[in-house]
C-alpha cells in the first residue's frame, strides 16, 4: 500500500516497510555527506508567493449548531470541510492533502531551479533530470510506446514456461516484475542483519476480495475494461484483446485464490517472515529455481531468505507449466504497459487515469503534468528531492521543538506503563526495557544517499524513469547479507507523514509534516500537544500495539510478554475493535476493526500518552485560557483539527477494504470518546455519542 496522505504505520501496511515496499532510504557506504543545514549558503531559493496558506484552526471553525459531547468532528470541522470541498484533481482533502500541495509547491521550484542549472551534479542532476524529461510533454507524446517496445518485443518472443521463468528473474533485476516482490530488510531472528524477503504480488486490483465479492464486481467489470483499452493501446486487435483480457483476468483471480488479504497481514505480522534455505526452496517451486533467481539478481544467500507465503509462490510454480505461454504474454504485457502508462504519451496517462484515478477512487480530474512528475520523482529519488528540500523549507527552531515534545511524549509513555493495572511485574519490566531503547529521528537523515551512476539525462522520460528503477534495484540488492544500516531512513523529508520502524524500534518525523496544523513552534502549546503530540503519541504506541508489540527491545520478532499479560492485552483490544466495527461509514459499510486495529490502538494510547505529556510540560503553570478556552480543550481541538478530511465515497471504499487506518472522520472523534478526560473537558454527561463509560470505555495503554 503505497498511499500517503494519512498517517502510516511505517509508511504503509503494517510492517510493509520492513520489506521494503515503502524504502527511501540512504546510501550504506562511505559516500554520504552530512545534511544541508538551514543557514548555510544555499543554490535554492524560494518565491513565498508560489506557496498555499498553511490550514490553520481558527476559533470561527467552530460549529456552534453541533455539540461537542455529541461530535467533536462536526463541532470543530463541519463548518471547514462544507467551505472546503475536495478539488477536482484530489480524492480527500484535509490536513494532510493541504500540507502536501504546500510541499509540492516547494518541490516544484526546486526541480524547475535543479533543471535550470547547467552543471548540476549528484541529486540535483536526479532531479533536474527527471523534472525536465518529464515536463516535455511533447517529446513524452511523441515517442508514445516507444521508449517501452524492446520491453514488449521480449515477452513476445517468451515461447514457454521455462522462458517466462527467465523473463521474471531479469525483470526483478530492474524492478519491472509485476508478480512478486523482491528486496531487503531485517531479518526478524537477528535484526543487525539484512536478508532477503520474497513477496506475493501479481494482482492489479487493491486486495484480493475484489476479485470475489459480490459487492465489488463493478470494479471488476472496471478493470476487466482497463485490461482490454490498454491491450489495445499497446498494439492488440480490438478483435483478440477482449479474449486476452479474460484470460489475464481469470490469471489474476488463480493468483487471488492463493493470496492473504491485507487484513491478514494487518493481524499476523508473521505472514511476512518464513524463512528457508535456497535448497528448500528450490524444491517447494522447482518449475521457479531459486538458485538461479538469485544468481540474476547478483546475491548471495548464505543461509535462508524469508519466501512469504509459500502457497502462493508454489502456484505460480504451477502456473508456469499449467497456463498456456499465450496468457502469460497477455498478463506480462498488460503489466508492462500499465506500470509505464504514467510516463508514456497522454493516451496511456489518461487510460490509466480514468480506471485508477476515476473509476476506483472517484477522482474527477487528472494532476496537471507537474504534480505528476514530482510525485513520481518522490517514488524514484525521494531523497535527492529531500537534499534540496531541507535546505530552504526546515527551520531549526522545530527541530529543537520537537526534541522537547519527543521527550516529554517519552516520560508520560513511561508512566503510563508504570501504573497500568492489567500488567504483572515481568511483562511491565520488559516493556519499559523496550522503551528505553526508543530512538526518534527528526526532519531529515545524518547522510544523504549518494546518487553518482544513476544514469540519469535530460532526455527521455521513460529511460529516467527505468534507469533509477534499475539503480535502486541494485542498491537494494547490494544490502542482502550486509549489516543493517540503522542510520537510514524510510520516508524523505518532503513527505508528509511519519512512521514507526518495530526493527530499529525508532519513530521518524519527517520535515514536511512538522507544519501547521500540526505543528507550528509559535502556536498554543496545548493545541500542539493535542495536535502533533498525538501523532508522537501514536507512533510510539506502534512499539505496543497488536503487532509492533511482538518484537523485543533489540528489534527481533520475539514474545516478552507473560501468557496472562498477552490474554488481557487481546481482551481489551477486542473492545476496541468492536467499536470500530460498530462505525458505519456508508450505508451497510461499516469500518473493519480487525484490519484498523493496530493503528486504533495507537490513536488511543498516543491520544492519552500526549494529554499526559501536555501536564508535565505544564506543571504548575495556570491556565492561560486562548480565545475563551481551556487548555484541556484545546488539547483536544488539536486532536480534531489533524484528522480533519473528507473523501470521495469510492475512495472512502477502498479505504474501508484495503486501508489499515479507518477513515478520518472516525479517527477524529474515537479516542477522545474512551478519554474522561474529554468528558470533563467540554461538560459532557452519560448518554451523550462521545462519552463511553463502563465496559463501553477501552483503556490499553
Amino acid at each position: 500500500m503505497r498511499t500517503q496522505r494519512r498517517l502510516r504505520h511505517a509508511g504503509c501496511a503494517v510492517l510493509a516497510m520492513v520489506m521494503g515496499a515503502c524504502s527511501q532510504s540512504n546510501d550504506t557506504d562511505s559516500g554520504g555527506k552530512p545534511p544541508a543545514m538551514i543557514g548555510q549558503t544555499s543554490a535554492y531559493t524560494l518565491d513565498a508567493s508560489r506557496l498555499p496558506p498553511y490550514m490553520g484552526f481558527q476559533p470561527a471553525d467552530l460549529d456552534p449548531t453541533v455539540s461537542a459531547c455529541e461530535s467533536l468532528d462536526g463541532y470543530v470541522n463541519s463548518k471547514w470541510l462544507a467551505a472546503n470541498p475536495i478539488p477536482s484533481d484530489r480524492v480527500s482533502w484535509g490536513p494532510f492533502d493541504t500540507l502536501q500541495e504546500r510541499s509540492l509547491a516547494v518541490q516544484r521550484q526546486l526541480a524547475e531551479q535543479a533543471a535550470a542549472s547547467g552543471d548540476r551534479t549528484g541529486a540535483a542532476k536526479v532531479v533536474g533530470d527527471l523534472w525536465a524529461s518529464g515536463m516535455d510533454a511533447e517529446r513524452v507524446n511523441r515517442l508514445g510506446l516507444q521508449p517501452i517496445q524492446t520491453q514488449l518485443d521480449a515477452i513476445d518472443a517468451l515461447a514457454d514456461g521455462a522462458a517466462v521463468a527467465g523473463y521474471l528473474r531479469s525483470s526483478t533485476a530492474v524492478d519491472q516484475n509485476p508478480l512478486f516482490g523482491f528486496g531487503p530488510a531485517p531479518d526478524f531472528a537477528d535484526s543487525t542483519r539484512m536478508i532477503a524477503y520474497v513477496e506475493q504480488g501479481g494482482l492489479g486490483l487493491p486486495d484480493r476480495n475484489y476479485y470475489f465479492d459480490a459487492d465489488k464486481a463493478d470494479k471488476l467489470a472496471a478493470y476487466r475494461a482497463h485490461i482490454t483499452r490498454v491491450l489495445e493501446l499497446s498494439g492488440v486487435e480490438p478483435s483478440q484483446a477482449s479474449g486476452q483480457a479474460d484470460a489475464v483476468l481469470a490469471f489474476e483471480t488463480r493468483l487471488a485464490g492463493v493470496s492473504k488479504s491485507r487484513e491478514e497481514f494487518s493481524t499476523d505480522v508473521s505472514l511476512y517472515y518464513h524463512p528457508v534455505t535456497v535448497a528448500e526452496a528450490d524444491a517447494l517451486t522447482p518449475e521457479f529455481p531459486w538458485t538461479r533467481f538469485f544468481v540474476t539478481q547478483g546475491v548471495t544467500v548464505d543461509d535462508h531468505f524469508s519466501l512469504s507465503v509459500p502457497a502462493f509462490h508454489q502456484e505460480v510454480a504451477r502456473m508456469l507449466t499449467e497456463i498456456p505461454v499465450t496468457t502469460w504474454r497477455a498478463y506480462l504485457r498488460f503489466h508492462a504497459v500499465d506500470a509505464a502508462s504514467p510516463y508514456l504519451s497522454d493516451a496511456f496517462a489518461d487510460e490509466a487515469f480514468a480506471f485508477y484515478g476515476r473509476a476506483m477512487r472517484g477522482q474527477k480530474e487528472q494532476k496537471e503534468r507537474g504534480k505528476r512528475v514530482l510525485g513520481s520523482m518522490q517514488g524514484l529519488a525521494g531523497e535527492a528531492m529531500g537534499e534540496l528540500y531541507v535546505q530552504v523549507a526546515f527551520p531549526p527552531a522545530s527541530k529543537a521543538a520537537m526534541q522537547a515534545l519527543v521527550g516529554n511524549l517519552a516520560q508520560a509513555l513511561k508512566q503510563r506503563i508504570e501504573k497500568l493495572a492489567w500488567m504483572e511485574d515481568d511483562t511491565r519490566t520488559a516493556a519499559l526495557a523496550k522503551w528505553a531503547t526508543f530512538v526518534a529521528k527528526i526532519g531529515y537523515p545524518d547522510k544523504w544517499r549518494d546518487w553518482s551512476g544513476a544514469g540519469t539525462t535530460n532526455a527521455s522520460y521513460v529511460d529516467n524513469v527505468r534507469a533509477l528503477m534499475a539503480f535502486n534495484a541494485r542498491w537494494e540488492a547490494g544490502k542482502i547479507g550486509k549489516p543493517v544500516d540503522r542510520t537510514e531512513w524510510e520516508m524523505p523529508p518532503q513527505m508528509v507523514n511519519a512512521y514507526y520502524n518495530p526493527q530499529f524500534n525508532e519513530i521518524v518525523f519527517p520535515a514536511a509534516i512538522l507544519q501547521p496544523p500540526f505543528f507550528d513552534p509559535d502556536a498554543d502549546e496545548a493545541f500542539n500537544y493535542g495536535a502533533i503530540g498525538g501523532v508522537i503519541g501514536h507512533e510510539m504506541i506502534h512499539g505496543y500495539d497488536d503487532q509492533g508489540s511482538r518484537f523485543g527491545p533489540s528489534g527481533n520478532f520475539e514474545n516478552w510478554w507473560r501468557e496472562e499479560d498477552a490474554g488481557r492485552f487481546r481482551a481489551l483490544t477486542t473492545k476496541l475493535e468492536a467499536q470500530f466495527d460498530a462505525y458505519e461509514v456508508q450505508p451497510g459499510l461499516h469500518v473493519n476493526g480487525a484490519l484498523t486495529l493496530g493503528e486504533n490502538i495507537a490513536d488511543l494510547g498516543g491520544l492519552n500518552t500526549a494529554f499526559d505529556a501536555m501536564h508535565l510540560a505544564a506543571g504548575q503553570t495556570a491556565d492561560p485560557m486562548v480565545d475563551g478556552m481551556t487548555r484541556e480543550q484545546r488539547f483536544f481541538l488539536g486532536w480534531a483539527t489533524s484528522w480533519r478530511g473528507s473523501m470521495t465515497p469510492d475512495y472512502e471504499k477502498v479505504i474501508v477494504n484495503s486501508d489499515p487506518h479507518a477513515p478520518d472522520r472516525f479517527r477524529a472523534i474515537a479516542a477522545p470518546s474512551n478519554m474522561p478526560a474529554f468528558a470533563q473537558a467540554f461538560g459532557c454527561r452519560e448518554g451523550d455519542a462521545m462519552v463511553r463509560s463502563g465496559d463501553q470505555r477501552v483503556v490499553i495503554w
